[in-house]
């Protein structure tokens, strides 16, 4: 178990607590945008499941995963679904889905890793599929609290998707709503993959 694991176990409540009414309209009307219809959508690290009930709430088709157990079990209350437990080495989808939500969980992985796991995410999409991920704004890899994380600007993000089979659709920069995170900034991406 990773220490970014351990810490989730450990504090799954606060965390529950702290991000479960964070507001999300507009990272959700940025992946909505390229949505077309009912979607099957696959939630890749859910953490509470608050994104997996506003999409399932949408009439959307949804499939959850998170690498914490605690998570998973919350989720599975929340939504009234079986989350999977699940990590993003583990994932075994091939053309699956016709969008992925990978909101502050992808930022969980290593720069070396992030090459290897988003061919894992666009072989779960189907043709035409998209990808929302979103990760802290910087260029490090650092540690806080016990948990892992990494950071991408617009450069360093483009010059990532080079190696993988999506394109860059779209980024938005934004600042954190928390409290006391005001002077923290997100990158948020669409990319788009054509399997033609």
């Amino acid at each position: 178990m990773t220490s970014t694991q351990k810490y989730y176990e450990k504090n799954a409540k606060q965390f529950i607590e702290e991000t479960l009414d964070k507001e999300m309209h507009v990272q959700y009307a940025l992946f909505e945008k390229y949505i077309q219809g009912t979607s099957s959508i696959l939630d890749a690290g859910c953490g509470s499941g608050r994104d997996s009930l506003y999409f399932k709430n949408r009439g959307h088709h949804v499939t959850a995963f998170d690498n914490s157990q605690q998570m998973c079990s919350y989720a599975s209350g929340l939504l009234g679904q079986k989350v999977l437990h699940l990590d993003f080495e583990a994932l075994d989808f091939e053309n699956c889905f016709d969008a992925i939500w990978a909101s502050a969980s992808l930022l969980h992985i290593s720069k070396k890793q992030m090459p290897n796991i988003l061919q894992k995410l666009a072989r779960s999409c189907k043709d035409k599929g998209i990808l929302y991920a979103s990760f802290k704004y910087g260029e490090n890899e650092f540690i806080k609290e016990g948990r892992f994380f990494n950071a991408y600007t617009e450069e360093s993000f483009t010059e990532l998707i080079k190696e993988t089979p999506f394109t860059c659709a779209e980024i938005v920069i934004l600042q954190d709503t928390r409290p006391q995170r005001e002077d923290e900034s997100w990158l948020n991406a669409i990319l788009t993959i054509d399997k033609s």
